[in-house]
């Protein structure tokens, strides 16, 4: 106390003591000010005594726009919130759990995890309070406390309760899959989204060469709750990360149910478009093996595991399960077994190929393991190559037989298990995270100091494409390149991956998320 007396006496303005409530405020406050966040400036940092624990927390640095209702679903997920005081023009506020063991709790998970408010990271300390005594005639905050306080023992709030409620955050969460190695799938969303309350309906698109999903939960809380647990988080091991956003919609429209969209409260709806709905045996399998996986996994690798069950994603190459695919409807008079390594390889490190000597529009795959395999089919299954639509599925076989020896099969199978062109060989490398869709944009590295954008632009037109767009990275060594179609990207990637540039510097060619 004397020295926080010492500094008021010694900061240059008039100071009038404030009563017992707002003093408190100000010993919070003076401590942001010794820290330098009170201002928003991390500049000053210096060494001060946390609080103790108490169950009224001081949340920093909330962007302007912060309402009370997006303070009090912070803590949401940790128990009841009583009170909630929020200083704009300082951009804090002050939150009061029913609990002190509810706030130690929510502080020790906001140590390892960032608390975000409308994207933007947000502190979390104890405060010096013990409880806020806060105007009882505020109206707003009022009805927003009932609301939660409805909604968490599981009453029904009143219309102005539900719509204060509402205001917290939408039922529908918008969700971006970063570095999607492996596919993700509704059955997928839908196992790992539940956790959190009852799903009612997902759409799943892809913007952007990103693939995107909106969901949509019974309860605006189940939808905070979900997002504050799974935001950053990945669905398998080092990808497939979730980008989580609240939507400005409040309800989704489904009109069909199958592998893009779904309305789980209406079963009956058609397929759509063409679309097959899910399988009959995929569901089987799905309901029948995935609760014997869900039990000793965590959340996001029992839903990985149960999709896996249900034939949608392979996790390893375990008994029955292999890495080889089929590849059909390819145009014999064009494809070679090198076109195919180089397409398939940007997915996975293809060992063989073989093109069928008696059906030369198909072709045997394989790749180095299950997860490659079906990371592959879900990319490459419906692209355009060499004019001609092709089909992806996975093969019975379990690997691509090489020839006898002395067979000649016309150079139709050919072995690549040491090409040095496996852009997956280095565990760890760069290259698992910039898998993409094929789209008609590539991303071109290695090149040489000296190639000018004419050059480039010329070698991918004799590619016999149009190049829409072209932008060098900074330092040159990279670039990008649009063409007018996807089906022309594919082709230039087949021609001009690992070309020479001169001085033994080979090109390096990849499919790109961004656009120009």
């Amino acid at each position: 106390m004397l020295q926080i007396m010492k500094y008021f006496r010694s900061y240059p303005f008039k100071f009038v003591w404030p009563s017992l409530f707002g003093f408190a405020l100000l010993i919070d406050n003076h401590v942001n000010i010794l820290d330098g966040t009170s201002n928003g400036s991390d500049s000053k940092k210096l060494r001060v005594e946390e609080a103790p624990p108490s169950r009224v927390l001081h949340i920093r640095k909330l962007p302007n726009e912060a309402s009370e209702t997006e303070v009090i679903a912070l803590g949401l997920p940790f128990g009841k919130v009583t009170n909630i005081l929020t200083l704009k023009g300082k951009n804090q506020a002050f939150l009061e759990m029913g609990t002190e063991e509810a706030a130690i709790t929510m502080v020790n998970y906001y140590t390892t995890v960032t608390p975000h408010v409308r994207n933007v990271p947000v502190f979390i300390q104890y405060s010096n309070h013990k409880e806020l005594k806060t105007d009882a005639g505020n109206q707003r905050t009022q009805a927003v406390l009932q609301a939660v306080s409805a909604v968490q023992s599981g009453g029904s709030p009143s219309s102005d309760v539900q719509e204060a409620l509402a205001a917290a955050s939408s039922p529908v969460l918008r969700i971006i899959i970063d570095n999607m190695f492996y596919p993700v799938t509704l059955d997928v969303l839908q196992q790992i989204f539940s956790k959190f309350g009852t799903v009612m309906k997902i759409i799943t698109f892809t913007k952007n060469n990103q693939f995107q999903a909106l969901l949509q939960f019974s309860d605006p809380v189940n939808a905070q709750q979900a997002k504050l647990a799974l935001d950053g988080q990945n669905i398998y091991n080092s990808c497939c990360t979730l980008r989580i956003d609240f939507s400005k919609l409040v309800n989704l429209n489904v009109k069909y149910n199958n592998d893009k969209s779904r309305d789980y409260t209406r079963p009956e709806l058609p397929a759509g478009d063409g679309q097959p709905s899910i399988d009959p045996s995929v569901a089987a399998a799905f309901s029948k093996d995935s609760n014997s996986l869900l039990g000793a996994l965590n959340p996001l690798s029992a839903a990985a595991a149960a999709a896996a069950a249900a034939g949608r994603v392979a996790l390893g190459a375990g008994p029955g399960s292999g890495g080889v695919l089929l590849v059909s409807n390819l145009n014999e008079e064009m494809v070679t077994p090198q076109s195919l390594f180089t397409l398939f390889g940007v997915y996975g490190d293809v060992q063989r190929v073989k093109i069928l000597y008696n059906k030369k529009d198909s072709a045997l795959i394989q790749m180095s393991d299950a997860n490659q395999a079906q990371l592959a089919m879900s990319h490459l299954n419906g692209q355009k190559m060499y004019g001609k639509i092709i089909r992806v599925t996975l093969s019975k076989h379990q690997t691509v037989a090489l020839p006898r020896d002395g067979l000649d099969d016309q150079g139709l199978t050919k072995d690549y298990a040491n090409s040095p062109l496996h852009r997956f060989k280095k565990p760890g490398s760069k290259n698992f995270q910039n898998i993409f869709p094929p789209s008609a944009t590539l991303h071109l590295s290695n090149i040489q100091q000296d190639v000018s954008e004419e050059d480039l632009r010329l070698l991918f037109s004799n590619a016999g494409g149009t190049v829409k767009a072209f932008k060098f990275f900074q330092d040159r060594k990279m670039a990008l390149i649009q063409m007018s179609t996807v089906e022309e990207a594919i082709q230039a990637l087949i021609d001009l991956h690992n070309y020479n540039m001169g001085a033994n510097q080979h090109l390096r060619v990849s499919f790109s998320k961004s656009t120009i």
